[in-house]
């Protein structure tokens, strides 16, 4: 499973892709950030720094996008927000269209949603009818060994390459190797995400490691933070209480004000 894909329907005209060109892993902190532009073809390319002119400041932190100031307008708007790198990850109709089937899914198996929209932003860009040259399939680029792991077999109507381009089909089987994967690798997000790039053998061979692989590398990146992208907002902090100041009864602040007589 990887970041590059190729469609196998010539009938669709737009291509999206998310391609991590990365040469350097860089941490996930903070103020890690994500660089991208459109090419001519209209294919998305993702990295985790500025590596030519073409990038532009795309994302950057925990869950708000934040451009340098070039980008910004004169009323402080982002001008980012209005570009199509920002609404082909973020607006895209099928971001929308998936994001139940998405919830659905991640609630049954315990998974972060936005883990998952990460995962699919970088393996297909929301394209369910993505293949990559290695043959990986749909919205979260599931291999056909993986499939029939998860009891997908081929029958008279369709073969379980078929049957991985169905959102729903592709999803469920992903997501349930997404939270195998954590488990195994004891919730390690990292090793986890490396695994579901480079394979479970690629991780353990390297003592449960990151696989010195610069793809792999990037994808943990990537993904990384395109989850943290998607992470909902966080909710406003209530405002303080204001102090409320309680008068005494007026019978008994009467009978405070007034000295007893003599």
């Amino acid at each position: 499973m990887g970041c590059r894909f190729v469609r196998n329907r010539a009938r669709r005209s737009a291509r999206y892709a998310i391609v991590a060109t990365v040469i350097a892993l860089h941490a996930v902190t903070a103020n890690a950030e994500v660089w991208g532009y459109i090419d001519e073809q209209g294919v998305s390319h993702f990295a985790t720094y500025k590596q030519d002119e073409r990038y532009q400041l795309f994302y950057r932190g925990g869950s708000t996008l934040d451009p340098p100031p070039a980008n910004t307008d004169s009323s402080g708007k982002a001008a980012l927000e209005r570009s199509a790198l920002y609404h082909r990850v973020i607006d895209h109709p099928n971001v929308r269209r998936f994001t139940p089937l998405i919830e659905q899914q991640a609630k049954l198996h315990a998974v972060d949603p936005a883990l998952v929209k990460a995962v699919i932003a970088v393996e297909s860009a929301f394209d369910p009818d993505a293949v990559s040259p290695k043959g990986a399939l749909g919205l979260m680029q599931v291999i056909p060994a993986t499939g029939a792991r998860y009891g997908l077999t081929d029958d008279k109507r369709r073969t379980v390459e078929q049957k991985l381009l169905d959102p729903a089909t592709n999803v469920r089987i992903g997501v349930r190797y997404l939270r195998d994967l954590l488990h195994l690798f004891a919730d390690d997000l990292a090793l986890a995400l490396a695994a579901y790039n480079a394979g479970e053998e690629a991780v353990r061979q390297n003592g449960n490691r990151i696989p010195p692989y610069p793809e792999t590398q990037d994808y943990v990146s990537l993904v990384r933070q395109f989850e943290a992208l998607y992470q909902p907002p966080k909710p406003l902090p209530a405002p303080p209480l204001r102090p409320r100041l309680r008068l005494p009864a007026r019978g008994l602040a009467d009978a405070i004000a007034t000295p007893p007589a003599p």
